[in-house]
């Protein structure tokens, strides 16, 4: 079984520091693990390393896609193992960082992320839920194929409603048959994962100050360009911070609420991912400290 360090946690929690100097010592490279940073055009409001950053260490699935593609869980778990099994052909240590628990499931776990989406059952699907009455009726479908799934998403949980809806078209299997026969089997990967837990306070100054930084360095100008070759539909529109700022070019808000509003929701984002994060057994919490002092850390604990 292939070994794979996984370093997790909140935004501003000082991951990509502690994967850099974990790499740089131990002969490794990093596959980013965040939704956002997969988008070209997004550098400054997803916090993509630069090059100054990466210290010359080679990060992969970073600005890969075009902002007006979807990336499902299942597409991200094949673009992640590809290069995960490119670094170990080379001899070297893969190291994911990221903070989409979503993504890191279905990288570790299998829970049903194989199977790819299916653009035009999704199409059609989104079509039933723009008519009057569509969230229900497709509710309504869910109940007919797969009762368990139904029973457990809401109907306003369009996505989710969607994607079970989908999996079942396309295997001929609910979704709930997969997630309990995945449940049995192994992962891909041995390793831990690690997240670096900071009291909430000082967390939420760490997000504040980044939010200042990532305006001073340009997000503005950066939102501007996307607003002009992506979607304002597209999921990389949604991000944190491009909304906001987006909301503020249209007249919404004045510059000073929008900046205002992307620190509270990147707070509020934050706090959803310690849930996610505490919920998952298997993550080791490093009480925040030096990048160096973390790396000998996890270096002893993983006999790297």
């Amino acid at each position: 079984m292939k070994r794979l360090i996984v370093i997790c946690g909140a935004t501003a929690s000082g991951k990509s520091d502690l994967a850099v100097e974990l790499a740089r010592r131990r002969g490794g490279e990093v596959v980013s693990c965040d939704s956002m940073q997969l988008y070209r055009g997004m550098d400054i409001g997803t916090a993509t390393p630069d090059e100054k950053d990466m210290r010359g260490v080679r990060h992969h699935l970073i600005s890969v896609i075009d902002p007006n593609e979807r990336v499902s869980a299942a597409a991200y778990r094949n673009m992640a193992l590809s290069a995960i099994e490119d670094i170990v052909l080379r001899g070297r240590l893969p190291l994911l960082c990221g903070g989409t628990g979503l993504y890191i499931n279905a990288l570790t776990k299998p829970l049903g992320f194989s199977v790819e989406g299916d653009e035009a059952i999704r199409s059609r699907l989104t079509d039933i839920s723009n008519e009057p009455g569509g969230r229900e009726k497709l509710h309504e479908m869910l109940r007919d194929i797969d009762k368990e799934s139904a029973n457990r998403l809401h109907v306003n949980d369009l996505r989710r409603v969607i994607r079970a809806i989908e999996v079942c078209e396309i295997t001929g299997k609910p979704l709930s048959w997969h997630m309990r026969n995945d449940r049995e089997r192994e992962g891909d990967f041995e390793g831990a994962l690690y997240a670096i837990e900071w009291p909430r306070e000082t967390l939420y100054e760490r997000i504040d100050r980044r939010v200042d930084a990532m305006v001073a360095a340009g997000l503005l100008d950066e939102v501007k360009s996307l607003l002009g070759a992506a979607d304002p539909r597209a999921t990389a529109m949604q991000a944190i911070g491009y909304k906001e700022l987006a909301g503020f070019l249209r007249g919404d808000e004045s510059l000073e609420s929008a900046v205002e509003a992307i620190k509270q929701n990147t707070r509020r984002y934050a706090k959803r991912q310690l849930t996610w994060f505490r919920n998952d057994e298997r993550v080791v919490w490093l009480k925040a400290d030096d990048p160096d002092k973390l790396a000998d850390e996890i270096i002893i604990r993983e006999d790297l």
